[in-house]
Formats: C-alpha cells, structure tokens, sequence
C-alpha cells in the first residue's frame, strides 16, 4: 500500500490535527510580528493557550467553529445558549452574518478592546478555572460571637 494514500483512522486524524496546529501556529505568527500587538504582555503565551482552546472546539477541523462548536463550548462553559443567542455572538465576533467563527476573528476579538460576549465568558472560564473556590482544609473554629 502507498505511503501516502489510503490514510486510516488515527493516522489520519492526527494529520489532520498536526496540519490544523501548523495552520494556526502561522496565524499566531503573524501576530506576533504584527506591531499593533508588540506591547502587549505575553503574547506568545496568550497567543498559544487561544491557539489550544480554538482548537478543541473545531469540531470539524476545517480552521473555523461552526454553530455546533459554539454549542459545544457554550455547554461546556456551563452557559448554555439558544440557537438565536449563539447566531447573534458570531454576528458580533464577525461583523457579519457568517456562520463559523474563523481563527483570525477569533484572536482578534480576544486580544482586541471590544468587550464581546463570548470573549468575557471565556475570560470568566480561565479565572474560575485558575483560583480555586474553597479554601483548603477544615473550616476555621468559630464560636456563638462570631455569628451575625
């Protein structure tokens, strides 16, 4: 059988993987040669977690996040949205009435002023996920003064 033809299965799947990385990984390169993104801090760290976040919900691995993906997300996140809600935030992500979400838009709109829906649910998601919620241990000792 030809090396290069009749790809199967996982082999199949994790070129497709490596060749949407190399894809994004040229995106972010762009990037940081840009000058309007030369003063911000750690780029090449931000650049590199968004690259790993966009593309665990390609679903598709076509370099874009359709309406599915979006769900995905947005379920995942633990803000599930209406098929109308999920329209509008790509509207405002892409500026149009596109239906998938592509890489560039998607940085953009991260590293960008705007403050966009999806962008604030995701920067929400990182800190939730970062700081934990209770504290380690028992709880302290309290007594009946101490009660409001």
């Amino acid at each position: 059988m030809p090396s290069g033809q009749n790809v199967q299965g996982g082999k199949a799947f994790g070129l497709l993987k490596e060749q949407q990385r190399q894809r994004l990984e040229e995106i972010n390169q762009e990037y940081l040669e840009d000058q309007k993104y030369k003063d911000e801090e750690g780029l090449a760290e931000k650049l590199e977690g968004l690259k790993n976040k966009y593309a665990e919900f390609d679903l598709t691995d076509e370099g874009e996040i359709d309406m599915m993906g979006m769900k995905r997300m947005m379920e995942k996140l633990g803000v599930p949205k209406t098929h109308l809600e999920l329209k509008k935030m790509m509207v405002e992500v892409t500026g149009d009435s596109s239906n998938t979400i592509n890489y560039r838009d998607f940085v953009k709109m991260m590293l960008g002023k705007r403050s966009a829906v999806l962008k604030l649910i995701l920067i929400f998601e990182d800190k939730a996920n970062s700081t934990p919620c209770k504290p380690d241990g028992p709880p302290p000792k309290r007594d009946i003064t101490s009660l409001p």
